[in-house]
């Protein structure tokens, strides 16, 4: 298929599978020549990132800081980004396009204001280590307020919840009450950590819509979870209801109405099964939305900035994405090369 659009995915490797080493990096497939080009080598790849407004500049968040394209994707170079953290996740300031926040495994935030050009780590945090895991927490998704855009909240994997209301200066807790939700039976959850609120803690993806810019929407391990006050209480979506499968991944809201959302599920984090659902009504109802059959978890779904038709999907393990161009009546294969394996982000733009 030959895109409309620039597609790029972000690949980590074969993790967990230290016996079966792949090719990292990003990988940009260009309009114009419609082939995978393999643009940053070498280095894990976490989540990609176009600018909002400016499809020149694609942000990379890699095991070696920000890396950064201003050519649409043909060259990525390192930023002036100190330190060499994991970088998991992006948000361009709704205000301030020049404006930037970048957050890194362990729990860390980043900012910058020349749009990613040079880049200064934030005070820590301070989140509270919750679940003992085989891995340091990640910063996975942010998240802003549009009324209020100095504040931000972030889903942590594995710690469930934070916000700032300056910025990025200093963090609060939000995850007292996921933990009260993870004594229900049904939603406890333990796989690696010592604790069966683990499930409840795996936060994946955030997202806040400007058609009700009071709900914070987080995906987690044990589905989707809403708040309405800021974080002190969540309210299980009770996504069971529409979908048989409800391991959330990813989450986002059309750039071009807030009333549509889109879900990543799963059904667990290695899985040989995954679909896209949407709502059109700020969540309150899914549907199904791909008519693809992958053959792993579900990691990432994209959204065209500027074209509602674009939505283009990234399952591990197998290199799978898929894309539709016509809001998801048809949809085309965009394999990866051969051997290229988990994908943990893809962006189209």
């Amino acid at each position: 298929m030959a895109s409309k659009s620039n597609v790029y995915a972000g690949v980590a490797g074969y993790v967990g599978r230290a016996d079966q080493k792949g090719s990292v990096g990003v990988f940009s497939r260009q309009a114009e020549s419609g082939r995978w080009e393999h643009v940053v080598k070498d280095i894990e790849t976490y989540t990609i990132n176009i600018h909002p407004t400016n499809p020149n500049v694609v942000f990379a968040g890699t095991a070696d800081g920000v890396y950064r394209s201003t050519d649409r994707g043909k060259s990525f170079q390192r930023t002036n980004f100190p330190g060499t953290k994991q970088i998991w996740s992006f948000l361009v300031d709704t205000n301030d396009r020049n404006l930037v926040y970048a957050g890194g495994s362990p729990i860390s935030m980043y900012r910058s204001e020349d749009c990613g050009e040079t880049w200064r780590e934030l005070p820590n945090p301070g989140m509270p280590d919750r679940a003992v895991m085989p891995f340091a927490c990640r910063v996975m998704r942010m998240a802003q307020q549009p009324d209020k855009p100095a504040t931000i909240f972030a889903a942590l994997e594995v710690n469930g919840v934070m916000k700032t209301t300056d910025g990025g200066e200093s963090w609060t807790d939000c995850s007292t009450d996921l933990i009260r939700l993870a004594q229900q039976p049904h939603l406890k959850s333990k796989i690696v950590s010592d604790t069966y609120n683990e499930g409840m803690l795996d936060g994946h993806a955030i997202a806040i819509s400007p058609a009700d810019p009071n709900k914070v929407i987080l995906a987690v391990r044990m589905g989707l979870f809403e708040t309405e006050d800021g974080g002190q209480t969540w309210q299980d979506m009770e996504l069971g209801r529409f979908s048989p499968t409800t391991y959330g991944r990813d989450i986002k809201v059309s750039p071009q109405d807030g009333n549509t959302l889109y879900a990543a599920l799963s059904v667990a984090a290695a899985s040989k099964d995954g679909a896209i659902y949407r709502s059109t009504d700020k969540g309150a109802s899914w549907k199904r939305f791909d008519k693809v059959q992958v053959h792993g978890t579900i990691m990432s779904v994209a959204l065209h900035n500027t074209d509602p038709d674009q939505v283009y999907i990234g399952a591990r393990y197998d290199g799978e994405i898929y894309g539709t161009e016509d809001g998801g009546a048809t949809w085309n294969a965009l394999p990866l090369p051969s051997g290229v394996k988990d994908i943990y982000s893809v962006a189209v733009g």
